[in-house]
């Protein structure tokens, strides 16, 4: 595995907590500087409202976009809900609707990563309870959530076209589906998948495929 780019005044205060060639300009958090780096790598997402299209910034969150990707490009994501869509906060999918897929990654924990990105409307990381407890599930920005960089939400791509579709997806369970806040219980979606998802809650919207471009 490569090693992570070296943030080091932004690492000491997180520490709790293919296109062309171009330089990225992202909003600086505490300070620290993105590096240069070559162009993102495109991810399409397919869903009942229509399709969205993420670009994935390996320079933001090296660990987070490797493991986005991997998961991906392994099919993880592809028939999953949306679980946990909170009106002007964050749409959440990362629970797979095979149970026992979700079973083989859920404790696959990845180390963190600084923050580098803001957590600015249409940008995309990873959901955690704790630090240190990054695996499989992802949240998009709906609003402007800069709160959420000083603990550590670390964001490794943002939305580049198709947001309304992201703003479209159903948000009338609120926090109910998603097993509520943070630290809300998952674990019938965690143990029953689409089957616990589709009966309690059928409105919510599915991800039909994950592919990269």
């Amino acid at each position: 595995m490569k090693v992570a780019p070296r943030f080091s005044r932004l690492l000491a205060a997180t520490l709790i907590l293919a296109g062309c060639e171009r330089i990225e300009t992202v909003p600086e958090v505490g300070g620290a500087r993105p590096a240069a780096a070559v162009g993102p790598v495109e991810v399409a997402i397919e869903t009942s409202q229509g399709e969205f299209l993420i670009a994935v910034h390996p320079e933001w969150a090296p660990l987070g976009a490797e493991r986005f990707l991997t998961l991906v490009e392994s099919g993880y994501y592809d028939d999953a809900r949306f679980h946990r869509v909170v009106p002007d906060f964050i749409v959440q999918w990362g629970l797979a609707g095979d149970p026992g897929l979700t079973a083989e990654w859920m404790n696959a924990y990845i180390p963190d990563d600084p923050v580098v990105a803001s957590n600015m409307r249409g940008r995309i990381a990873f959901a955690f309870t704790e630090p240190g407890t990054r695996a499989t599930q992802v949240y998009i920005n709906l609003v402007d959530n800069v709160r959420l960089d000083s603990t550590g939400f670390a964001p490794f791509g943002e939305v580049v076209s198709g947001m309304e579709v992201v703003d479209a997806l159903y948000s009338g369970y609120g926090e109910d589906s998603g097993g509520g806040l943070r630290r809300g219980d998952q674990s019938r979606i965690v143990a029953e998948g689409n089957l616990h998802l589709d009966l309690e809650y059928p409105l919510l919207d599915r991800l039909m495929r994950a592919r990269k471009r």
